[in-house]
């Protein structure tokens, strides 16, 4: 037996998610006015993740920093570095996946004709304004 609906009629229809392609990578890595940095950030409403694709010119490189909380997964998507981190330096190159887990301390430096790749993560929770323990 089919559920009755609780709409009432002229209410607007709940969205379904749409499934569609929201970038094309190449052209983003080859054709982008923007010379280092975030191309492309993952902005969609209601979503679970974080994606940045990040190009750095050659030589150009992220400084050492350690995620606490999160698990990134990075792929390179053009040209070639290196992820550094206290036990030494992995070369990375087009195609690479790379599991950066929580806690781990990195940098990222651009190869001589540049990097490209796409950061993935779990997205994280808005700011929340709380009281102080003990007030």
């Amino acid at each position: 037996m089919p559920e009755a609906s609780s709409a009432v009629p002229g209410d607007p229809v709940p969205e379904q998610p749409t499934v569609r392609v929201l970038a094309d990578v190449n052209e983003l890595v080859h054709d982008s006015p923007v010379v280092s940095g975030a191309r492309w950030t993952l902005a969609e409403p209601g979503r679970q993740l974080d994606a940045n694709l990040i190009h750095l010119p050659a030589g150009q490189r992220v400084d050492t920093h350690t995620e606490p909380d999160l698990d990134v997964v990075l792929v390179v998507v053009a040209g070639r570095g290196t992820v550094a981190t206290p036990g030494g330096e992995q070369v990375v190159a087009d195609g690479n996946i790379v599991w950066l887990p929580r806690g781990s301390t990195r940098s990222v430096a651009a190869g001589n004709n540049g990097l490209s790749y796409l950061t993935i993560h779990r997205r994280r929770p808005g700011l929340q304004i709380s009281k102080r323990p003990g007030l």
